[in-house]
């Protein structure tokens, strides 16, 4: 083989690996720009959504991964878990309880009344006794107007709209989707 026909096949074979290297690089860069818009990893490091989502510290929480496209087309739901940015910037997951225009009242027991009336708790969050305490207490009544009454699942270890009052639409990053770390507890958040 002469050295002209050998330098044609490395020039070759050098177009080649650049084209793929290429490639790889253009697949990055979008994955990358899809994770950006669409979802968000944290870790959970408060005990207040125990057990749907555990942890106490950066050692120890649940990886979260948070789906941030559908509440541009819908709104949250009754008793979905989101991901809100608190005022200082730390990111919290709570469920959400109480939609715009109802009143939220939280009786001893733990029984939630939206409009005065009691709502039915869906069977896989039975778990749930909420405290009647903050703006709720002794059977007072709280407004929502525009927002969404949330509140942790551990009701005595959460800093909820008992204390906060409701979240603003705009302060909800988004859906809180699923628990991608540790692996034994991987799965979705489910509502």
């Amino acid at each position: 083989m002469s050295e002209k026909t050998q330098k044609s096949r490395l020039g070759h074979w050098c177009r080649w690996l650049a084209r793929q290297v290429e490639h790889v690089l253009a697949l990055a860069g979008i994955g990358f720009a899809f994770y950006h818009v669409c979802f968000h990893v944290s870790r959970n490091t408060s005990g207040s959504m125990s057990p749907t989502i555990r942890g106490t510290s950066l050692k120890n929480g649940d990886w979260i991964l948070t789906e941030r496209v559908s509440y541009k087309f819908r709104t949250p739901r009754r008793w979905e878990v989101a991901t809100i940015r608190r005022e200082d910037g730390t990111l919290v997951m709570k469920r959400v309880v109480g939609l715009p225009g109802e009143r939220i009242q939280i009786l001893r027991g733990g029984r939630v009344l939206i409009d005065g009336e009691p709502i039915h708790t869906p069977p896989s969050l039975s778990f749930i006794k909420y405290l009647p305490c903050g703006n709720v207490h002794m059977d007072k009544v709280c407004e929502c107007h525009d927002g969404y009454y949330v509140l942790g699942d551990d009701s005595k270890d959460s800093d909820d709209s008992r204390f906060n009052g409701p979240v603003r639409h705009e302060d909800i990053v988004g859906r809180t989707w699923a628990i991608v770390a540790p692996r034994a507890r991987f799965g979705f958040v489910s509502r």
